[in-house]
């Protein structure tokens, strides 16, 4: 075993074995707890090291650490990446080659393997239960463990049986570990893992690197190609709320030039293995998916993420905007939002036959969703307090940060905009009455004698955009609905919409205005911790790294961050190390790496720098 050959100090493990200097917030005190034998729970954001909490320990205590996922692509790309700092890892799950199945089990029975990789289901069937009370076991982890939470956004019922762990494995440690768990969640997955004694580790939510967005759609194709010019050559995420959509919007992109592939379930399961892997690759694809995609793949350099529908909770839009900027560089997300999609998603939950408990709680969450489209103030701020975290200042990297929204009093037009969808009868859509209020004659105003009602014209000085973002925002607030089993109808919710036509409740909304287009791209390592140490990058030694990782990860069937991250890379060729000594400095260069790859990342920089300058180590 791994912790008995080599190493029994924590801080040696992060540095001989992953390259890290040191430990990062939360990491140091859930490692030393969980090495004493203590149950822990870890919430950390994407990117913020949550692996090492239990990796560290499973290395250093005796005996197998079993890791429990979800997420084949995630165990995949974990036990690819521990592999190649030296670690015996394997996985078990329900696409592993039989033959390395059989090497896996026979390597954890002779307690050669340091971690074990597996799914609820296999370890909960297959007999892998049995199998691991025989062997010595350092500790459990149970990852993305917010699935194990009736209250969570990816409930997953199989993970509630793994609170027979303790029962059937006493005075194993567990870690439960996630990224996205409001306060509900959190006890309740204490509660359903039987943690309850368990200290909790909590690090901030705020992503830094990330810029949040969201903007009212108008024609979303149109904006979606203006925000991928600026990403041109690079790698990201479109979320669409639909199978149809994926591909229809994936064939858009094409046709306009842009490497996009759809991904979505009801794919054929060929085409979706093949799309994963370009995208494991490090291709510069754009890939149009429905929500479960991204889940569990590690690649760092995803440089944004756009929802062309709104996901139903602030939980469900972390995780997803959270498969961006990974490797802590600047990254972008955008939020597309209308009022149409609020009334659907309203629908559907209206609809769903979830219990009513588990709805309020789930009614409650799309609301909040709801304020964070139409926020006016800082919205990483409105997005934190989702969580239980204040944020003490601005955060000066969101769209309102940037450029703060016009707030206007429209009561007097929240009125007007209300008694026309009344005076029509409450059965036409939004630009009927958007006709209305502006005068405008059109065939079905005057085919419905809709010219003659009082309201007609009322609201002429008001554009029509002006109109149609107030009837988005009523929506919102849900003095308005929509008809979504009929043609899209308009109708009043009276408990609302009565205070507002009295003039009891005054209206202060967001002026909707053309945003500054943004034709820059933000530098490498704005408010990130990934700025390159040792001075500035040399472009061409750092595309020579990467032309060579590159093809060494082609040659092992392996991502190519598995090997280094481009923040590696970028760090490599800033320093420009002469010796393996010097390279052994490099944040992410452990020793394992530094035997396997030292050499020839060396002979890389030595073929592109002067003759002269590199000294052999």
């Amino acid at each position: 075993m791994f912790a008995e050959t080599m190493l029994s100090d924590p801080a040696q493990v992060l540095r001989q074995v992953f390259g890290f200097p040191g430990f990062r917030g939360q990491q140091e005190p859930a490692v030393n707890h969980v090495m004493a034998g203590g149950d822990a729970l870890v919430l950390m954001p994407t990117g913020g090291g949550k692996s090492i909490c239990y990796q560290v320990p499973a290395l250093v205590r005796r005996g197998t650490a079993v890791i429990v996922s979800p997420l084949i692509a995630l165990m995949d790309d974990q036990v690819a990446a521990l592999r190649q700092v030296g670690v015996n890892a394997g996985a078990l799950h329900s696409e592993i080659d039989p033959a390395e199945a059989r090497s896996i089990t026979r390597d954890l029975i002779e307690q050669q393997l340091d971690l074990l990789y597996v799914s609820p289901e296999r370890l909960l069937g297959n007999g892998t239960m049995d199998r691991l009370s025989r062997v010595q076991l350092a500790l459990f982890a149970v990852d993305e463990a917010h699935c194990v939470s009736a209250w969570g956004h990816e409930f997953r019922p199989e993970y509630r049986e793994l609170a027979r762990i303790p029962d059937m494995f006493p005075g194993v440690p567990r870690i439960a570990l996630t990224a996205t768990a409001d306060p509900r969640t959190q006890q309740d997955i204490l509660t359903a893992l039987r943690m309850e004694s368990a200290k909790v580790f909590v690090s901030s939510f705020h992503r830094p690197n990330l810029r949040l967005s969201a903007a009212p759609k108008i024609g979303e194709t149109a904006q979606l190609l203006e925000f991928l010019q600026r990403h041109k050559g690079e790698c990201g995420i479109v979320y669409c709320g639909s199978r149809a959509k994926t591909e229809r919007m994936a064939a858009k992109l094409t046709e306009k030039g842009f490497p996009a592939l759809p991904f979505h379930a009801g794919l054929d399961p060929l085409l979706k293995r093949e799309s994963l892997t370009r995208f494991r690759s490090g291709e510069p694809l754009v890939v149009v998916a429905t929500i479960a995609f991204g889940m569990g793949i590690d690649r760092p350099d995803v440089r944004f993420v756009v929802h062309l529908d709104m996901p139903d909770s602030p939980e469900a839009y972390y995780q997803q905007i959270g498969r961006a900027g990974r490797d802590g560089d600047p990254a972008d997300t955008l939020l597309l939002y209308g009022g149409q999609d609020v009334a659907q998603a309203r629908h559907w939950l209206a609809q769903s036959s979830a219990p009513d408990a588990r709805k309020r709680v789930m009614r409650t969450k799309l609301e909040e969703m709801v304020a964070l489209t139409e926020a006016v103030t800082c919205r990483t701020r409105s997005l934190l307090t989702c969580f239980g975290e204040a944020l003490d200042c601005e955060c000066g990297h969101c769209d309102n940060c940037e450029a703060p929204p016009i707030t206007v009093d429209a009561s007097t037009e929240a009125q007007m905009v209300l008694s026309a969808v009344y005076r029509t009868d409450q059965i036409f859509g939004a630009a009927h009455i958007v006709a209305v209020l502006r005068g405008e004659k059109t065939e079905g105003v005057l085919r419905h004698g809709h010219d003659r009602l009082r309201t007609f014209g009322v609201g002429a000085d008001h554009a029509g955009t002006f109109w149609r973002g107030l009837i988005r925002q009523l929506i919102a607030l849900r003095a308005l609905d929509v008809d979504t089993e009929g043609h899209g109808g308009l109708f009043l919710v009276q408990d609302e919409a009565r205070p507002i036509l009295r003039g009891e409740v005054r209206v202060t909304l967001r002026q909707d205005r053309p945003r500054p287009v943004r034709t820059d791209r933000p530098e490498r390592g704005r408010g990130a911790a990934a700025v390159p140490v040792g001075g500035p990058v040399d472009a061409s030694l750092y595309e020579a790294l990467r032309l060579w990782r590159l093809a060494e990860a082609k040659g092992q069937a392996i991502p190519p961050y598995v090997i280094f991250h481009d923040s590696v890379l970028r760090d490599i060729a800033a320093l420009r190390p002469t010796t393996l000594d010097e390279l052994a400095q490099v944040k992410g260069v452990g020793a394992s790496k530094l035997e396997r790859y030292g050499r020839h990342v060396l002979g890389v920089l030595d073929a592109g720098l002067p003759d002269g300058l590199m000294k052999r180590g």
